[in-house]
């Protein structure tokens, strides 16, 4: 793994873990770390090709021969995390306390290769003394560690809340608010305040362009609506449903840190571009399946609060004028999404040849109305596109691996409704990363109201009680967006195509959407 994803995740303005770089000469040392984030793990680090491949072991090193813990590969380190310990900023990645609960050297044996799934392991440290075997199992990033020979001897309770690094006890390093590694302590910022959550304005679907000169237009981007909350030298990046996007796009957060204001609150959408400039859903999923991760850009639309002050009762031509001035000569990743006035046939028109997915119209009047859809802002699609419900996928066919098709649906009150099938819009990388969430959200029962289905020859695809034995359902939990032809008479999707997971909406939130 590269160490781009180590880094991707930090906000190294924050935290004082180390920066990712390579290690200047090949090492054999190797360190256990427990860390209690949001839940109490350890992480099994390993010093080869210059970097410390990762796992996280959830119950802890197993101490009897043939015993087997789960060992989850994570992204690799860089070397100098190998004496860190302390506390990592709460809103940081793996937010929590640190300590180096064991260090000291391995030696690989029997020509086992960790490129080959398998590693038998001589551990010599302060805790663990004797031999380890890791082997990779069918879903790439689980893996088993397994106890083998040589005497271990017993970890007290004081020695397994002990570091091995400073003597220090979890609670210890807890309140100390610092961080120790080899080279000295170091004082960690001050746990940052949560922001009062704004909910961001909705606009309705509608089928109809608004007539009038009351109207702007903005371009409607496809990707991730996010509101960013700065005071001084604190950044929150929120999500919709209030998923914290710091950690996942640190350079949005760093930029936002450097705006000229001492606080703001900002209102935008998060995109990746394909190489005609348009934004693309699909490219902004990239990073999460192994691929290259594209160019990420902040593109602002509303201010609600500037300094101090709320705007959220000023027009929205107040609200983009002072934007626009606060926005003047930023850099990127930060664009100011500007406004296009005049007819909207003309600019939908537009829009149209240069493959976008539609336009937003706003009121110029308007002012912001938190988690309403009023209409004063409306949404003009030009391709059809929907949020939808996973609860299920069917068996792979032929040489496809990991699963066949997407079982989707979408609420209609408290029901989950059968949507369709979806079996394309998928490469190796979605298949597998997708097959790995459904493994632990795994259910015995179907969660849709509405199947099986009346048996009927039409296309082939009723999913009768015959073919739900051999459907797997999950908790409809994960939610995606679907392109498609149009919706059938009977409330299901025609030739929809994956594009990939919305991980801004609440499931429970996802119903058919209809133009007004």
């Amino acid at each position: 793994m590269s160490l781009k994803e180590y880094n991707r995740k930090r906000d190294f303005s924050i935290t004082h873990e180390p920066s990712a770089k390579v290690g200047r000469k090949a090492g054999n040392r190797f360190v256990v770390q427990k860390h209690a984030a949001t839940r109490l793990h350890y992480d099994f680090r390993l010093e080869i090709d210059r970097r410390l491949k990762s796992w996280a072991v959830p119950k802890g090193i197993p101490m009897k021969t043939g015993e087997k813990h789960l060992a989850v590969q994570v992204e690799d380190h860089p070397i100098d995390y190998i004496d860190f310990e302390g506390t990592i900023p709460k809103g940081q990645y793996g937010g929590g306390t640190v300590m180096v609960w064991d260090t000291g050297t391995f030696e690989i044996l029997d020509h086992t290769d960790v490129d080959q799934g398998k590693l038998h392991l001589a551990l010599k440290g302060k805790k663990l003394k004797g031999q380890w075997h890791l082997v990779q199992m069918r879903h790439g990033k689980e893996w088993l560690l397994i106890r083998g020979a040589g005497p271990q001897k017993e970890v007290s309770q004081r020695s397994d809340d002990t570091s091995a690094l400073s003597g220090k006890s979890m609670a210890q390093l807890g309140r100390s608010n610092r961080v120790w590694t080899s080279k000295g302590t170091t004082p960690v910022p001050a746990k940052a305040r949560d922001p009062i959550f704004i909910e961001p304005m909705k606009a309705r679907l509608v089928a109809l362009p608004p007539a009038g000169d009351e109207w702007i237009f903005e371009i409607k981007f496809d990707g991730y609506r996010a509101l960013a909350f700065k005071h001084r030298s604190e950044v929150h990046l929120l999500s919709r449903n209030q998923k914290d996007f710091a950690t996942r796009f640190p350079e949005i957060a760093r930029a936002v840190g450097d705006l000229a204001s001492r606080s703001c609150v900002i209102d935008g959408e998060i995109v990746a571009l394909d190489k005609k400039g348009r934004s693309s859903f699909q490219a902004l999923q990239a990073a999460d399946t192994g691929e290259a991760r594209p160019e990420i850009y902040y593109y602002i639309f509303d201010l609600l609060e500037l300094d101090g002050k709320s705007l959220r009762r000023h027009s929205l031509k107040d609200r983009k004028a002072r934007l626009e001035e606060l926005l003047t000569g930023v850099p990127d990743p930060i664009r100011y999404s500007a406004s296009l006035e005049g007819p909207a046939g003309p600019l939908l028109s537009q829009v149209g040849k240069l493959g976008l997915e539609g336009l937003i119209a706003k009121r110029k009047d308007s002012v912001y109305e938190s988690g309403e859809r009023s209409g004063a802002w409306v949404k003009l699609k030009l391709r059809q596109e929907q949020e939808m419900v996973i609860g299920g996928y069917t068996e792979p066919e032929g040489s496809r691996k990991h699963f066949g098709a997407l079982l989707i649906g979408y609420y209609q009150g408290r029901d989950l409704l059968f949507g369709g099938k979806v079996g394309t819009g998928f490469n190796a990388g979605v298949l597998k990363s997708l097959h790995e969430q459904f493994s632990q959200r795994e259910c015995q029962g179907c969660p849709f109201a509405n199947l099986p289905e009346p048996r009927r020859a039409r296309y082939g695809q009723a999913v009768t009680a015959t073919v739900m034995k051999r459907c797997h359902w999950v908790k409809p939990e994960m939610v995606c967006q679907v392109h498609f032809s149009e919706w059938t008479r009977d409330g299901k999707l025609r030739q929809p195509v994956y594009l990939g997971l919305r991980e801004d909406r609440n499931a429970r939130e996802v119903v058919r959407e209809k133009a007004g």
